[in-house]
């Protein structure tokens, strides 16, 4: 087990990355909260290196390195938009925002052990660097942190921070396990995202509401709405996946196939591959080429990613982001709707 410091990229702003605010907030009467948002995700960025501390020197090295490796902050941002509901941002939805953040960095841990995952934002994987033992125990170290930093919050008992714990765990599991004898492994799939991917999303968008103290009734749709949204962000990366350039995460096209994860292009396949002899040719083709020929591999996935099935699963995507969209009926109507439907837009519009 390697006890070398690896460097890491620092994590820049999300608008100098990837000018998210900029395409929320379009018109010149929303540039005043685009302005705000971005303060309070710089807020969150210096918030989440001092709660990503530990005493120990060791642990204080590995739970700060994926922090370090970037990514697009999307959960706080969402977690601070939906605040706009309320009183803004406030200390709690800043705290909010961090605990939303710090437990996905600690899901990607856990992720890239289960998946045998070698690199991770552009990085070695933690388990590449330290080992599997060390990367699930500083996943765990962050679960543990976030669920502090929620029990601080004044009207935490108001929220079920335990039950979004509960929910990625189950959706993990049942990716790990797959679909029992008779469930359709499409049904089943959507559930996994349902759980693994929705529902820290829904509670990111919640919270912001919660803890700024927003009418409740919103609560529910705002929930429903990050957890339609967040399927359709998963089904669109089971997309790039298959992208033939390398995605800014550091897979190559094929990646998540490679290493045998399930994803919804080869799941309608292999539905299609039990009448149709082509669609059951090219899938042995996959199949094979995983433990095969590096090019013959990348020939498949070429041909997967001009079939119907991958342009099926961007339909479904709009789909869901259709209906999270749906879910925010119940708002009023302002800069924060708008922002939210244009959210839903750019996120399943990343695969263009």
């Amino acid at each position: 087990m390697s006890t070398r410091t690896p460097v890491a990229r620092r994590s820049k702003s999300l608008s100098a990355q990837f000018g998210l605010t900029e395409r929320l907030f379009v018109s010149a009467s929303e540039r005043a909260l685009a302005g705000r948002i971005e303060e309070g995700l710089e807020e969150v960025e210096q918030g989440l290196l001092q709660r990503v501390s530990f005493d120990d020197s060791f642990a204080d090295v590995t739970s700060r390195y994926l922090l370090a490796a970037g990514g697009k902050r999307v959960r706080p941002l969402l977690t601070l938009l939906t605040a706009q509901l309320g009183e803004g941002i406030t200390p709690q939805v800043l705290l909010a925002a961090e605990a939303v953040e710090i437990t996905h960095l600690a899901s990607l841990y856990h992720d890239d052990v289960m998946d045998e995952a070698e690199q991770r934002r552009g990085v070695p994987s933690a388990q590449t660097v330290w080992g599997n033992s060390v990367a699930i125990l500083t996943g765990d170290l962050l679960f543990a942190r976030a669920s502090k930093l929620i029990a601080s919050i004044d009207g935490s008992s108001a929220i079920s921070q335990t039950e979004t714990f509960e929910r990625l765990v189950l959706g993990q599991l049942h990716e790990t396990i797959g679909p029992q004898p008779g469930q359709d492994p499409v049904e089943h799939y959507l559930r996994v995202l349902s759980d693994k991917t929705g529902a820290l999303i829904a509670a990111a968008a919640e919270w912001g509401a919660t803890f700024s103290h927003a009418p409740e009734h919103l609560r529910r749709p705002l929930a429903l709405f990050g957890e339609r949204i967040g399927v359709a962000f998963q089904l669109i990366d089971d997309v790039i996946d298959l992208a033939p350039q390398e995605a800014e995460t550091g897979k190559t096209a094929g990646t998540d196939l490679r290493a045998g994860v399930p994803t919804l292009p080869l799941l309608y396949l292999r539905r299609r591959a039990l009448t149709d002899p082509a669609d059951e040719a090219l899938l042995l083709r996959i199949d094979s080429g995983v433990e095969g020929d590096d090019g013959a591999f990348e020939a498949a996935v070429a041909d997967l990613r001009a079939h119907d099935v991958t342009a099926e699963t961007t339909r479904e995507a709009h789909r869901w982001a259709a209906d999270a969209v749906g879910a925010l009926d119940p708002l009023p109507e302002g800069t924060v709707k708008r922002a939210l439907i244009r959210f839903a837009d750019l996120l399943v519009d990343r695969s263009r």
